[in-house]
């Protein structure tokens, strides 16, 4: 007998999904009332840690987060100790989106770990193409940045504003720009 995944476990094995699935949809949904509480909530960083933790996958002690936030679900994304965000930043965490210990994160930053087919049919479909997204540790991230599907970048890097993240990067450079390139190396 042949076991048939659904689309959450097809989602989370990073295989080809369906986006507007019932379960997934409720998961959107469930994550979108947990955001909307976590952008209304009051300034206090011991609320929003707690609040994190139940969005979050995972989230080490010294979080903090400023709203508004957004992402899908909530569940795939992982952030380690020492973390800061600034506001109004967008993760689309189809596939887990994994940050580093002592990361800091500029406003309105997107992370992307979802992409579609190239082929009009499957995104009538709405075929979802989910892609990690992981970032070591000591990273920052300048404001107004894009990361794309399937991008690592390596510890102590630093991303400078505006740029759109197209590919993988090393440890220890400095890359800008769209796409974004190293600049130079540093430390």
């Amino acid at each position: 007998m042949e076991f048939m995944k659904t689309e959450r476990e097809k989602m989370t094995n990073g295989e080809p999904f369906l986006t507007n699935d019932p379960q997934l949809m409720e998961d959107k949904k469930n994550a979108r009332i947990l955001c909307s509480r976590f952008n209304d909530s009051p300034e206090d960083e011991t609320l929003r840690r707690e609040m994190l933790k139940e969005l979050l996958g995972g989230c080490g002690e010294k979080i903090a987060v400023k709203p508004p936030f957004h992402c899908d679900y909530g569940y795939n994304i992982f952030v380690d100790d020492d973390f800061f965000m600034n506001f109004d930043c967008v993760f689309l965490d189809a596939a887990p989106i994994r940050i580093g210990a002592h990361c800091m994160i500029g406003p309105k930053t997107c992370i992307y770990a979802i992409g579609h087919s190239l082929d009009a049919e499957s995104r009538k479909e709405k075929i979802g193409i989910p892609e990690p997204v992981v970032i070591g540790d000591n990273v920052w991230i300048g404001g107004g940045v894009t990361i794309l599907p399937g991008v690592s970048i390596g510890d102590n890097t630093v991303i400078a504003a505006a740029s759109v993240v197209t590919k993988s990067f090393p440890d220890h450079v400095l890359i800008a720009g769209n796409p974004a390139r190293i600049i130079k190396h540093i430390g």
